[in-house]
C-alpha cells in the first residue's frame, strides 16, 4: 500500500473540516431575514442590484477559499465556471464582478456600506452586521 493510498481518505476528512462555516450578512439596515438563493445568485452574478422587496443591495465578494466555497455551496458554482463567466460579462461590456475585500475586512466594509451582502465564517460574526438566512 502506499503512502497515497493510506493518506488519501484522510487527507480528504482533513479538508473537509477545514471547510469554514459561511453565513451571509448584511449590513444593519437590510431589511430582510431571509432571501433566496436564488435572488443570492442573481445578486452575485450581477444580474440584478435589488433585492426580492426592491432594496438596493451591493454584493461583496470575499478574496480566499472563502470564495470559492460560497460559489459552490450557495451560488452552485465552480470556481471555473465563476471565471468564464466574469470573463464573458466584461469581455462583452454586460457587466462586472462585486467588489471583493480582504477577509479581515469584510466585515467592517459591509458595516459601513448600506445596502451591503456577503459571507464571512460564523465564528467572525459580532453585532456590527445581520445575519441572513438563505431559503430554497
Amino acid at each position: 500500500m502506499s503512502i497515497r493510498q493510506f493518506l488519501g481518505p484522510a487527507l480528504v476528512l482533513l479538508a473537509a473540516s477545514a471547510q469554514a462555516d459561511l453565513v451571509v450578512i448584511a449590513h444593519p439596515g437590510v431589511n430582510v431575514v431571509s432571501l433566496p438563493q436564488s435572488a443570492l445568485s442573481r445578486l452575485f452574478f450581477g444580474q440584478s442590484a435589488e433585492l426580492p422587496n426592491g432594496i438596493k443591495a451591493i454584493a461583496v465578494d470575499v478574496s480566499g477559499p472563502s470564495k470559492d466555497q460560497f460559489n459552490q455551496t450557495v451560488l452552485k458554482k465552480s470556481p471555473q465556471q465563476v471565471d468564464k463567466y466574469w470573463a464573458r460579462m466584461i469581455f462583452t461590456g454586460k457587466a462586472n464582478p462585486p467588489r471583493e475585500v480582504k477577509p479581515a475586512d469584510v466585515k467592517a466594509v459591509v458595516a459601513s456600506t448600506p445596502g451591503a451582502i456577503s459571507y464571512i465564517d460564523k465564528s467572525q460574526l459580532d453585532g456590527s452586521v445581520k445575519v441572513i438566512s438563505i431559503s430554497q
